[in-house]
């Protein structure tokens, strides 16, 4: 068992590093999420990802024995976002996720002539942009082999700030008439905050913030008085709800433009 607290937790880290890494194939291992970022709290998890060149065996991963799903790859429905396990080790929650490092360095290359593609993934509600592994290798900590550690490309900067900010404008046009014309309260609300994200998405590509999940994208980008305008929606002021909404996106977007070097 290892010790808890500070020590415990470098303990912990470098057992699963080491382990990691020594898996077939694997080329890298870093650490992510608020541990990477010095946010987390005591309870928080442990995200680390597994970096192969390839192919990888989640059958090896198994065979280490720690208790928890290890999936096999693909089975998150492809895309950036292949696959994964949810482990437990000494107790600490721990997920791993595997990364391919030739899918990665082909988005890191597509990240710098600013094209990406949105996809859809569970738990986040604009969908994820496919230059999130980039940001992964610019925020997250090495902690076996060697990865490049890329800047905000100016070109993606221009171009993700451009499509998210139009999505989110076709959003609340979409909803407000629609959905708001019909009373449909649930669709107006589900659009506000979908469009909120677009947008969280579009001030940090402007500001050149990497984002690699939502948890804390709308406070990020000082969008959370939303909050205030939907906790008074009714069915009599939606089109007023949307209007107000769609009022505070714009003025966000227009503080923050993308910087033409």
């Amino acid at each position: 068992m290892f010790e808890p607290g500070v020590q415990g937790d470098e303990a912990l880290c470098d057992h699963v590093a080491v382990t990691l890494a020594g898996l077939p194939g694997v080329r890298a291992v870093a650490l992510g999420g608020s541990r990477a970022a010095g946010t987390h709290r005591p309870d928080s998890d442990w995200d680390f990802a597994l970096y192969y060149r390839g192919d990888f065996d989640p059958d090896d991963l198994r065979a280490v024995g720690w208790p928890g799903e290890v999936c096999d790859l693909g089975s998150w429905g492809g895309g950036v976002f292949n696959s994964g396990a949810w482990l437990v080790v000494d107790g600490r929650s721990v997920d791993v996720h595997y990364r391919d490092l030739d899918d990665v360095e082909r988005r890191l290359a597509d990240a710098r002539e600013g094209r990406f593609e949105i996809e859809r993934l569970m738990f986040h509600l604009a969908g994820i942009p496919t230059y999130i592994t980039v940001a992964e290798l610019a925020v997250n900590r090495v902690l076996r082999g060697r990865l490049p550690q890329p800047r905000y490309p100016a070109e993606l900067s221009r171009a993700a700030y451009d499509r998210w900010s139009t999505e989110a404008s076709l959003t609340l046009s979409y909803a407000k008439n629609s959905h708001a014309t019909r009373g449909h309260v649930t669709d107006c609300l589900g659009a506000i905050a979908v469009a909120t994200c677009q947008t969280a998405h579009a001030v940090l590509a402007a500001r050149r913030e990497w984002v690699t999940n939502e948890k804390a994208l709308v406070d990020r980008a000082g969008l959370r008085e939303i909050d205030d305008i939907v906790a008074a929606t009714g069915k009599g002021r939606l089109s007023e709800v949307i209007d107000e909404v769609s009022t505070v996106l714009t003025s966000a977007l227009e503080q923050n433009q993308p910087v033409h070097d």
